[in-house]
Parts: structure tokens; sequence; C-alpha cells
């Protein structure tokens, strides 16, 4: 087997595919409906093939490059939780889960990834999906793996659990095992941010980093039917707290020299994320241009796989197929 190729769907900002290139898996063909993000793709990586398209209204007889690939992605927008659940009427995360295993019909990829949050592992709520997933992809020879894995365990400045399907042809599949963490302790917000909040010469960034102790709670890009960015629901907000971060918004740059750190005064006096900081967190790199504005970047990042997490997921897929058909043991 030469060189592994992919497909990916709801592409986004391009964390997943950005990670399976690392792995290295080489993509045909990418996918989202959203301008802003199709032109951050394009941004970042002019030589993807990148379509501009919703997926349910993709028809892979008409991109040929979709093909016989080896693996078909897809890091579906992070839209329900426990905290949005109610927020959430459309359905629309459902229809683009059921959309992605019935494109396994047609383009036939020897491996699939579905990521997204982790009740999609587990939860009775998505037990629907996970029958429906069953019932359409184990008659083609795939057998599945569910797990849970947290972005902090791979070096991600962030508690960011995930909900994974991989489902990978019957002759390879027994090779597959969850992700092994890669970092023994986790990256702490202060550790990765402190640099960028020094960067304008604010005098407090040392004593900032130093109390911004842990990883982050999970970013929420939320939908696009709501207002403006924040950092997260009631309980993520309060995390940022103990902080000094006000996650009530999204900041436009980092403090300067004048700027005042005191958190017992309010969230004025609280420092404030960036959209290039937030990024950070999802394990982007610095050179990563997101675009659009301010709200719809920050969106991209809040929906994004981290790319360490593509990257961990791809290689799992990658030591499969390139192993091999697994043959039994006898006896």
């Amino acid at each position: 087997m030469g060189g592994l190729t992919f497909v990916d769907v709801c592409s986004g900002a391009g964390g997943l595919a950005l990670g399976l290139e690392r792995a290295g898996f080489e993509p045909r063909l990418l996918l989202d409906d959203d301008e802003d993000a199709v032109a951050t793709l394009r941004t970042n990586r002019p030589q993807w093939n990148v379509l501009r398209t919703d997926l349910l209204d993709f028809d892979p007889a008409e991109h040929p490059v979709s093909h016989d690939v080896d693996l078909l992605s897809a890091g579906l927008p992070r839209v329900k939780s426990s905290a949005t659940v109610r927020r959430s009427e459309s359905g629309s995360e459902e229809r683009l889960l059921e959309a992605t295993v019935l494109l396994a019909h047609a383009i036939r990829p020897r491996a699939v990834i579905i990521e997204n949050v982790p009740d999609l592992a587990h939860s009775d709520r998505y037990q629907r999906f996970r029958d429906f997933a069953r019932a359409e992809l184990a008659h083609l020879g795939y057998k599945f793996s569910w797990f849970v894995v947290n972005a902090v365990d791979f070096g991600v400045p962030q508690n960011r659990k995930q909900g994974v399907l991989v489902a990978v042809e019957r002759r390879w599949a027994e090779a597959v095992r969850p992700p092994a963490p890669t970092v023994l302790q986790p990256r702490t917000v202060g550790a990765v941010l402190g640099p960028s909040m020094a960067a304008r010469g604010w005098p407090d960034a040392s004593r900032w980093a130093a109390q911004a102790d842990q990883p982050a709670p999970t970013l929420v890009g939320g939908s696009k039917n709501r207002g403006g960015a924040d950092l997260g629901p009631t309980g993520a907000k309060r995390k940022w707290a103990t902080m000094g971060v006000n996650a009530h918004t999204v900041g436009n740059e980092a403090p300067g020299s004048d700027f005042v750190w005191n958190p017992s005064l309010g969230r004025d006096h609280m420092v404030k994320i960036t959209v290039e900081q937030a990024a950070l967190l999802q394990g982007f790199p610095r050179s990563w241009q997101v675009t659009g504005l301010k709200t719809a970047r920050y969106r991209q990042i809040g929906h994004a796989t981290p790319p360490p997490v593509g990257e961990a997921l791809g290689r799992v897929v990658a030591e499969a197929l390139r192993g091999g058909p697994i043959v039994p043991a006898a006896g």
C-alpha cells in the first residue's frame, strides 16, 4: 500500500484534516458548506481540493476523485451537548451523521472516522444513530470501535472529550485500538498562552499565567442561530473566572502595557481570550490562519477537531491499514 488517501466532510477550519495530514494521509477531497471555512482551508492549503457544498447535497458520482480512498473522515459540528441540547431544534446534526455513513456506501473507503460529542459513543440519545451505522455498514464488511478520547491526553491544553466511531474493513480491524496518550502531564492555559499575553508589553502576563495553571474547559463554537462568541456555557465561564479570564466574550487583542488585571473588581479587569489564542487552545499551529469576521472565526475554531487528536486517530488507522491483513493465531 502506498500513500494513504482520505475524503474529509464537514471539514470546517481543517483541524481533523490537518491532523490526518500529519499522520501521513493525503486528502483527495474536502468539503464544507460554510464560505468562511472553505476560505480558511484554501488559504492554508491552496493545493488541497476543497469543494464548497452541503454534505446533504453532495453526489460522489460527480466527483470520482472521492472514490477508492483509504479513509472517510468527518469531524461534525459540536452543536449538541448537555448544555445546548434544548437550544437545538433543527436535527441537522443527526442528518449529517447519517449522511456520512451513507456516503461510505458510495465511495467504499477502507476505514471511516466520525468524531463528535462524547455522547456519540455511549449515550442513549445516540443509540438510534449507532444502530443505524451498524445496520448500514456491518454488511459492507466493516468492524466497529466506539470510544471516547480527551484532547488533553494528546498535548492539547483543553479538557475536550470527543466521541469517536472508527469503522475498518474486517481484515484490518483487529489492529485498531484507541489511541494511547502522547503526554504524561496536561499542558496548561498559562503555559500555552503566556507568551501571547505578554506580546503587547503587559507586565502581569507571568502572574496571570501562574494562576491559569490548568487546562481550559471545552471550547464551544455554538450555533449560527446564536449571537456573538463566548467561551461556553455557564459552568465553563465559572471555570474560566478562576483563571482570571472573562469568558463572556472573545477579545480583539492581547492586553496592553497599561491593562490592570484584578479579577476581584469584576469582568472588566479580567483578560479576554482572542480568536488566535483560542486556536492555540485547540492545538492549531500559530501559522494556521482562520478567515472571516471574529464570531465566524471563533465558531470555526470552537467546532474544530484539535489537530493533535486528528493525528492520533489517523495514526491508529494508518498503522492498521499499513500493517496488512491480520491473520488470527492458530488455536
